[in-house]
């Protein structure tokens, strides 16, 4: 991979055997964006997100074809080095999946297996750890307890732990597959802030259903149905001057 880190993805069809999971779909994704994919459940958002890390190679029978690129370079070429595009492309899912550690050794996890050098001086790591927790805006609230379990985090914490662990392993891009729908509103807000402020670092494509929230933190949007990338442009666009009916139908609330 080259420095630059937009995304883009022509005539990509996939496919979980005989089903067609995603059909022709095209889309460039920009650098220090926040770009939001929406449409009814079942519709090929997370699947599609799921292409840039290689995460549906983990699924049997899922056969993947077209041109996706990421910095210009194929990410499906045989000299593709999967985990390091996997440090580069980090993602946090729609469940805070922390692991049953401590605080510190989730965050620590990354930086000392991959994506570093694997750490391993307490100084450095201990640096990683609280630049992390900062990041997500969580240090103020767990930096007395780094030595207890994760586990033991509120939801909208844990959400935020998860964040911080995988910037830890310093990604270029971040995927979030609906990352505040298991939350209350002031750990969405929360996280919806965090949000706005780290696309000043990174690539951030994000999963919801939340359509109010794909207008507040969104530069651009994409909605899915049935497989298909129905329309893509600007949020603002999008929603307030959606060029294709179905669009207008989805965010109007009249399916979905």
């Amino acid at each position: 991979m080259d420095n630059k880190f937009n995304m883009t993805v022509k005539n990509c069809d996939l496919y979980y055997g005989d089903f067609h999971a995603l059909k022709n779909v095209s889309m460039d994704i920009d650098e220090h964006e926040v770009t939001a994919l929406i449409g009814p459940s079942g519709c090929g958002k997370s699947t599609f997100i799921r292409i840039f890390n290689r995460m549906n190679d983990l699924v049997e029978g899922c056969r993947v074809t077209g041109d996706i690129r990421i910095g210009g370079r194929n990410i499906f070429d045989k000299s593709t080095d999967v985990p390091l595009l996997r440090k580069n492309v980090g993602m946090v899912f729609q469940k805070p999946n922390p692991f049953p550690m401590s605080v510190y050794d989730n965050i620590a996890f990354a930086p000392r297996t991959f994506g570093m050098g694997g750490i391993k001086k307490r100084r450095e790591l201990d640096a990683v750890v609280e630049r992390s927790l900062k990041q997500a805006g969580l240090w103020d609230e767990v930096k007395d307890r780094l030595r207890k379990n994760a586990m033991g985090l509120s939801g909208g914490q844990q959400q935020r732990l998860c964040i911080a662990r995988a910037l830890a392993a310093e990604p270029k891009i971040l995927l979030m597959d609906e990352p505040t729908s298991a939350l209350d509103p002031i750990s969405t807000g929360i996280i919806e802030d965090l949000i706005n402020e780290l696309k000043v670092n990174y690539t951030i494509v994000i999963v919801t259903h939340n359509m109010q929230q794909a207008t507040r933190i969104s530069d651009k949007t994409a909605f899915f149905l049935l497989g298909e990338v129905v329309e893509y442009g600007s949020t603002e666009e999008v929603f307030t001057k959606p060029q294709n009916k179905k669009t207008e139908n989805y965010i109007t609330g009249r399916f979905g």
